[in-house]
């Protein structure tokens, strides 16, 4: 019976591995899709359409919220979904104002901070090798920086503070959620649910004109619903399960090669054009990121101890 229990175990975290991969990919390609959409509609307006339109789509998962299951996930969801919040406002806006290619690989710095965030919120020290792997990303991140342009703009700033909010993100779901049961479904929809309601309140308190008539571009709306389908509801509840399963920094690990996923796509769907200097520094992080799920990696963080 405990070798049942034991594969079985081992078969979830499988699968949480491989949807955590395919959330990489598919945030990957949500960079160009989003940038693109950004072009009708403004910031603010376009994530509370995509997050609304989330939470419209999961709606049904809340006739929980009289049960436990429902609850708990209410509880833990609404203080995730103001994190949540300010992640996509600062991505949006930060993504608005850097390229595409810059926003994937800059965020990516997530997987070096959520070590310490998790040791802050945690209590749990990271090894050697995180340090080690902090300064080949950073390293890469000046890199990527200069060789893309003369200066660290506004753009790049809030993709840094979103890559820290995302770290936060993922420790705080993680202790909100550990050893609780609740629907994963139920907790991606009230996350939404905020998200949405605050971009709205947000535009209303600083958009004194309010927001504009919704395009009726295809392309607009081509991107939106891909958003919305595999970059926010599969993409969240992808994540939430595998917090779930897993750490916080195997899970962060796991969705290092976003940026390498982003990188292809917008040089093949939007023709941005990389420095040399800019492929070694991304080739820098990525590197640091996967580095932990080598096998050696183990035997050198006891080296680095």
């Amino acid at each position: 019976m405990t070798t049942f229990f034991s594969a079985f175990s081992a078969k979830k975290i499988w699968i949480a591995d491989l949807l955590l991969l395919l959330v990489a990919a598919v945030w990957g390609t949500s960079y160009g899709v989003a940038k693109q959409a950004l072009v009708f509609y403004p910031v603010l307006g376009f994530v509370a359409l995509r997050f609304s339109m989330t939470f419209l789509l999961l709606l049904p998962s809340l006739r929980r919220l009289a049960q436990p299951q429902g609850r708990a996930a209410l509880y833990a969801g609404l203080p995730l979904g103001l994190i949540l919040l300010a992640i996509f406002v600062c991505e949006t806006f930060g993504l608005a104002q850097t390229k595409a290619s810059n926003a994937a690989f800059l965020i990516s710095l997530f997987v070096v901070f959520t070590p310490f965030v998790e040791w802050l919120v945690m209590a749990r020290r990271p090894s050697g090798s995180a340090f080690l792997m902090a300064f080949v990303s950073l390293f890469g991140t000046w890199l990527l920086t200069y060789g893309g342009s003369s200066s660290f703009n506004l753009g790049d700033g809030l993709m840094l503070a979103a890559a820290l909010l995302r770290a936060f993100m993922v420790c705080m779901t993680k202790r909100l959620t550990f050893n609780k049961d609740m629907s994963t479904l139920a907790l991606t929809a009230v996350q939404s649910g905020v998200v949405g309601l605050g971009c709205f309140l947000i535009a209303g308190l600083f958009m004194q004109s309010g927001l504009p008539p919704l395009p009726s571009a295809a392309g607009f709306w081509i991107g939106t619903f891909y958003l919305v389908l595999f970059c926010t509801i599969f993409a969240f509840f992808a994540q939430n399960y595998g917090v779930r399963q897993g750490n916080p920094t195997r899970v962060s690990l796991l969705m290092g090669s976003e940026p390498l996923f982003g990188a292809l796509f917008v040089s093949l769907w939007l023709g941005e054009q990389l420095s040399l200097l800019s492929w070694i520094g991304g080739g820098l992080i990525v590197a640091a990121t996967l580095w932990a799920t080598l096998p050696h990696s183990i035997f050198f963080a006891r080296l680095a101890k």
